[in-house]
């Protein structure tokens, strides 16, 4: 196969290979932290958990973000990237093993949850840096199959992460708190692993590199108006609505996800180790999503162009999200978290590709991290929304279908765009 093939060749890059390994330890860790926190907010016993609560929790860890997220750009384009990789997972491994101790003390929900955000926080440099850094590491020529398997592969390993933990979680141990350890052990190997590559390897080229913290700091607001203009640009029109379309899917996305914990937590168990079961499946099944959305947007995306998958990945969901989420019974939950996954990754995928082929390497830190606030507040929004028309079991038509609305506008937009541009040539 073409595609095997290609993965060889692109797998015999060195500086890819060491990178792709920091992704994996690092989004594997991410997975088990992620979970380890899910089941203690969302499947303790002790705990009757609402979608205000879920939407509470999410707006805690991801919107602080949104306020440090441009210096978080601003600062990747002046920190050797390897750096970031090296300290963000030592403090991470930190911080996890910090929460571990929280959980079993016994202290106010506040401080559980500023411990996290912190965690979460951190995290936003390194995966931002792992986007930025990637074009340094491979040819033009296999860029589009990078952003496939690098990014597809981060995401699969965050899933076999959560599934790890879900298993040391349900079999192992009785406490979260364990679970959130194993989390600081994997942030700790991907530090270690990090070691593996040059300083200089990833970049950036800019002298700014090597200026003063406070100088960064103090340049942050000119900085991020050049970002800005470099994104707003004629040229750039595809990447920035990309990145809008993304944006709204990655909302939807949100608001099935608070809709599924929901359902596994309540309406389709009928104890909490039943639904964290549940929810493990469902993982699992949107992870296999993401593995086919890996093989096949190399091809997609190669025949139709990026702009025309992410068109036909928003009209797939449109059809396919109420058509099997309405019956709210597992089997057909199960197939709709299929999918999402593949809908979902091959979207981004596409949208990664855009953004990087028509961003110049100077501002990719910047425009990745505005990237990721965008995400979580779409995220963050999604939530909101949900916890304001969920019922308490999480059985919603009204959600369902205005999410399907969603899906169907991205994708009239996207193939509008796409034929307008072929017209005009």
């Amino acid at each position: 196969m073409a595609v095997v093939r290609d993965l060889r060749v692109l797998l015999r890059f060195e500086g890819f290979r060491r990178l792709l390994t920091v992704r994996l330890l690092s989004q594997g860790a991410d997975g088990v932290y992620q979970v380890a926190l899910a089941t203690y907010v969302v499947f303790s016993p002790e705990k009757q958990t609402s979608a205000a609560a879920i939407a509470s929790a999410m707006a805690v860890l991801l919107l602080p973000y949104s306020l440090i997220g441009p210096f978080a750009g601003v600062l990747l384009d002046r920190w050797r990237r390897r750096q970031v990789f090296l300290y963000g997972n030592l403090l991470r491994a930190l911080l996890a093993a910090a929460t571990a101790v929280l959980m079993v003390s016994h202290v106010p929900d506040w401080l559980f949850y500023v411990s996290a955000l912190c965690v979460t926080a951190v995290n936003r440099f390194v995966l931002a840096g792992l986007s930025a850094a990637l074009p340094r590491v491979v040819d033009d020529e296999r860029l589009v199959l990078a952003n496939s398997l690098s990014p597809t592969a981060g995401t699969l390993a965050a899933t076999a992460g959560g599934g790890l933990a879900f298993v040391v979680r349900l079999l192992v141990a009785d406490t979260d708190a364990t679970v959130v350890l194993l989390g600081a052990a994997l942030y700790l190997c991907a530090a270690l692993a990090s070691l593996r590559m040059a300083p200089e390897l990833l970049g950036p080229d800019l002298a700014s590199t090597r200026s003063r913290l406070a100088t960064a700091l103090a340049g942050t607001a000119r900085d991020l108006r050049a970002a800005l203009r470099h994104l707003a640009a004629p040229q750039r029109r595809k990447a920035v609505r990309a990145l809008l379309a993304m944006t709204l899917m990655r909302f939807c996305y949100g608001a099935l996800t608070v809709l599924l914990l929901m359902l596994c937590r309540y309406a389709l168990s009928s104890t909490p180790d039943d639904g964290l079961r549940l929810l493990g499946l469902a993982l699992g099944v949107s992870g296999a999503g993401f593995f086919v959305a890996a093989v096949v947007t190399p091809w997609a995306a190669g025949r139709l162009g990026p702009g025309h998958w992410i068109a036909v990945c928003a009209a797939a969901a449109a059809v396919l999200e109420p058509a099997l989420g309405l019956s709210f019974t597992t089997a057909p939950m199960m197939a709709a978290a299929f999918v999402l996954g593949l809908t979902t990754q091959g979207a981004k995928i596409a949208t990664d590709t855009i953004v990087q082929f028509s961003v110049d390497d100077g501002f990719r830190g910047r425009i990745f991290s505005v990237y990721d606030v965008l995400f979580n507040v779409a995220f963050v929004g999604a939530a909101a929304m949900a916890a304001l028309v969920l019922p308490p079991d999480g059985r919603s038509v009204t959600l369902v279908v205005t999410v399907a609305v969603i899906y169907s506008a991205v994708a009239a937009a996207m193939a509008h765009f796409e034929r307008r541009k072929v017209s005009h040539h």
